[in-house]
Formats: structure tokens, sequence, C-alpha cells
């Protein structure tokens, strides 16, 4: 009966014990997967880079202020 309802969580368990256990302790924590520290641990893990330092393609346009005439 109660232990039918829990079957799912245990196969879970079972398949893939640290992904569970993690999600279950964030959980718990209640932290936010999607904001730092914990999302440039989880992209370092999954192999993303995360480097700010690589330059984006701007489109032959120039970074900083750019001047503008008022008329």
């Amino acid at each position: 009966m109660f232990l039918d309802e829990l079957n799912p969580i245990f196969k879970e368990l079972a398949q893939q014990p640290v992904a569970f256990l993690g999600g279950l302790v964030s959980g718990l924590l209640r932290l936010k997967l999607d904001e730092d520290p914990v999302r440039t641990w989880l992209d370092r893990q999954a192999g993303i880079s995360t480097d700010s330092a690589t330059p984006a393609k701007d489109n032959g346009k120039t970074s900083g202020p750019q001047p503008i005439s008022i008329d």
C-alpha cells in the first residue's frame, strides 16, 4: 500500500544514487540551480565552458560609448 507509492522513488535512487541524492539535498536546502555558485559548479561538471574572457562577436561594432547627434 504505502510502499507501492514509494517504489518509483526507490527505483530512481537505485539507478542514479548520486544524482538523486544531489537533487534531494538541493531541494531540502532550497538551492536555486540557475544561480551562482551552483550553476558554475554544474557547468564545470558537465564540461561547459563559462569563461567570460572569450570575446563575443560584435559584428564590427566597437565597445564603449557611442557618439550621437541630436538636432
